[in-house]
């Protein structure tokens, strides 16, 4: 027996157990150390090669997915093989073919793991036997819990474009969806969509706290990418609250309950996935509203609120070049 076999593989069994169960089962705590790790490298890897070129920025969240599911596979399938290894009698060949090699270990973890049951080799004694199960056993589950996984993330997916084409249905700029709710007496038709946005942006903070990975799929549309549509639609809400005068402002509470959804989100990826720019985004003109005839506060104080919300609108900038994209102004 050789113990140093037995310890590697061991460390290597605990390390995917940790990571997989950490990722696919622990809501509150987003990715596992080595998954958080694959994902950033990637992202970094190809943000490197790629600079702004969307297509190759899209293949980030699959290559992502293919990395991670592989590395847990090798990690299971590396860590048993060097278990059974470290047994010079752990294993018996029913064909009698001579000496048990490495890869005749590989072999028999691998189709344990994935219960092909050939059975050409067979465990010897009751702790091999158990072990054998353990190993079968550990292969059934975490393949279940990746494919459940992957399903999870592909639906997560679906709802944060869906998100983005909503909002980007009011315009793909702030002044833009504040403009379309006007309607030269009063603001009508915005109370519905905000209640909506903010709903859905709240499932969409949940969705990436459980998987960290939705940060990293990228689209080539841009109406279809969530952080422009988030900061065009918090820059709505800005100009709703601090721009447009107060008897003439939709409902407070609904512009409240959207803006603390923003935020929400943005505490979710700021540290983790994103920081703040060194630099402030263009503030949204006041004039272009006065174009379609909303009544606005003056520009000093529109300037004082937006100074006040520096960082704010700093992390929002941030959040929008992490994905390599432009601000919507």
């Amino acid at each position: 027996m050789d113990p140093v076999y037995l310890a590697l593989g061991a460390l290597l069994l605990a390390i995917t157990v940790v990571d997989l169960t950490w990722t696919t089962l622990w809501v509150e705590g987003g990715a596992g150390p080595l998954t958080s790790r694959l994902m950033s490298w990637t992202w970094r890897a190809l943000r490197s090669i790629a600079g702004r070129n969307s297509r190759i920025l899209s293949l980030a969240g699959p290559l992502i997915f293919a990395i991670s599911l592989g590395t847990w596979i090798a990690l299971l399938w590396g860590g048993w093989t060097l278990v059974f290894a470290g047994a010079e009698d752990a294993l018996v060949d029913t064909l009698d073919r001579g000496p048990i090699s490495w890869i005749d270990h590989a072999y028999f973890t691998g189709y344990a793991i994935f219960t092909l049951g050939n059975g050409d080799f067979v465990p010897r004694g009751d702790v091999w036997q158990l072990a054998t199960v353990l190993t079968t056993a550990s292969g059934m589950l975490f393949v279940t819990l990746i494919v459940t996984y992957v399903l999870s993330v592909l639906d997560a997916v679906t709802q944060k474009r869906s998100f983005a084409i909503g909002v980007s249905g009011l315009g793909t700029q702030s002044t833009e969806i504040v403009r379309g709710g006007w309607t030269d007496e009063e603001f009508r038709g915005l109370d519905l969509p905000l209640n909506t946005y903010a709903s859905q942006l709240n499932s969409l903070t949940s969705n990436h706290k459980a998987y960290p990975i939705l940060h990293y799929f990228h689209t080539t549309q841009a109406d279809h990418a969530p952080v422009g549509r988030i900061a065009a639609l918090d820059e709505a809400l800005t100009l709703l609250r601090f721009g447009v005068s107060g008897p003439d402002r939709p409902n407070d509470v609904l512009i409240a309950n959207a803006r603390s959804s923003v935020r929400n989100y943005l505490d979710i990826l700021d540290g983790a996935f994103i920081e703040a720019a060194d630099r402030s985004p263009p503030s949204p003109e006041l004039d272009h509203l006065r174009d379609a005839g909303v009544p606005t506060v003056s520009d000093e104080e529109f300037a004082a609120a937006i100074e006040e919300l520096d960082e704010r609108r700093r992390t929002l900038l941030g959040l929008v070049e992490s994905d390599a994209r432009e601000w919507p102004s």
